[in-house]
């Protein structure tokens, strides 16, 4: 293992933050061949898998928990999982559902994603906020991203608008140290809110383009440059009871967050050992002004960035409102657009650790010139629990 320092000096602020970033790095084969509210668990964990299995890395007990839910598993991977009819799309806590579809997510399928642009559109209120930051240019992250940013990866799912992307980023599971399945994103970037339910075929690539190269090159490049790790589909996800409810609306923005937990597509290799880190989580929800530097991670899919290309920003955060009566959110400085929505944001702990203490989740209507992202307290808190418990062994 080894610490590489990620310097703000183009910003001319103080400190730093690291990502620990695993020394040996991926192989030319993919080492992984080697008040909450949460969506059920569509596969089973690792040890579960080796007992009454199914042949799809789902026990009988789950498969038949789908079906009671009117989901026939091989009509689903045969195209069923295309109908988005209003009456019949799963949005509950409890119908979360996400099989594996071996192959679906190859890399033509993953250059073809968009960002959910309608996500990250909404203005701040009047009330509560602090001046509107200047912008904060993003900075390409250095190459090869494994050794410099190796938590932070892309998110691919499925909505009726067609294959889409966010950002996501590995975080520790206190009850499997060494070993989490962890990933931190944006809740919607798993689900539609207020206006619909799950997203489907939802699943983590760390590091993806490892090596930043352009979409044309990227076009003709290796699946091990691609996605050096393996593709993670979610097993499990939860997000808040806020978004699920109100999602979208201006009153949901500061419950944007959600916690998936991932099984390798090949392999039975845990997340954090596959890729050799995962950070924790601050739940300890400080403001703005004690939070210091926050440096936000993501792949901005909009124009002018075209997605394939990791970036960051640095800044001082600030106070945001959404609405009258909800949680102040922290704003940034910083040029990223949508694509990057999920992306950790990150600040240094007392103890001189790096710690992911929000996600991005909202930037400006018709410009780009900050981000906004949620304050993790007690309901975050309570969403990284849930998942952790879920699969404590």
């Amino acid at each position: 293992m080894r610490s590489v320092r990620l310097l703000p000096a183009a910003l001319g602020l103080a400190g730093a933050l690291a990502l620990t970033a695993t020394g040996c790095g991926p192989t030319e084969t993919p080492a992984a061949s080697d008040k909450p509210s949460a969506g059920a668990s569509s596969s089973a964990p690792a040890d579960a898998a080796d007992t009454g299995g199914t042949g799809d890395g789902l026990t009988k007990d789950l498969a038949d928990k789908l079906k009671k839910r009117g989901v026939d598993l091989d009509k689903w991977k045969d195209g069923e999982w295309k109908n988005w009819d209003t009456n019949t799309w799963l949005r509950e806590a409890e119908d979360f559902v996400n099989p594996v579809i071996e192959g679906l997510w190859d890399p033509a399928r993953m250059q073809s994603a968009k960002s959910p642009d309608q996500t990250i559109t909404a203005q701040a209120g009047s009330g509560g906020s602090d001046p509107i930051p200047r912008p904060v240019k993003a900075q390409r992250e250095k190459t090869p991203y494994h050794r410099n940013a190796a938590p932070v990866g892309k998110i691919f799912f499925d909505s009726p608008q067609g294959h889409m992307v966010c950002s996501g980023t590995i975080v520790k599971d206190p009850r499997r140290p060494g070993k989490s399945n962890m990933v931190w994103t944006a809740g919607h970037c798993v689900h539609a809110g207020k206006k619909g339910g799950w997203y489907r075929n939802i699943t983590f690539v760390p590091a993806y383009n490892d090596l930043g190269k352009s979409p044309a090159a990227l076009s003709n490049a290796r699946p091990h440059e691609i996605y050096p790790y393996g593709q993670y589909w979610a097993d499990w996800a939860v997000t808040s009871g806020e978004w699920i409810q109100s999602g979208g609306t201006n009153q949901a923005w500061p419950y944007d967050y959600a916690v998936l937990h991932v099984q390798p597509q090949r392999g039975g290799k845990s997340l954090e050992e596959t890729v050799g880190v995962a950070l924790p989580v601050d739940f300890s929800a400080p403001s703005p002004a004690q939070a210091g530097t926050i440096g936000a991670w993501g792949y901005p899919q909009a124009p002018p960035y075209n997605g394939v290309i990791m970036h960051k920003c640095l800044d001082r955060g600030t106070r945001m409102t959404t609405a009258p009566a909800t949680p102040v959110m922290y704003r940034i400085g910083c040029t990223m657009t949508a694509g990057s929505s999920g992306g950790g944001w990150f600040r240094v702990l007392p103890n001189g650790k790096t710690a992911l203490v929000s996600n991005t989740s909202i930037g400006p209507a018709g410009s780009n010139g900050w981000l906004a992202g949620p304050q993790l307290g007690r309901g975050a808190k309570a969403a990284h629990e849930m998942v952790s418990k879920k699969f404590a062994r």
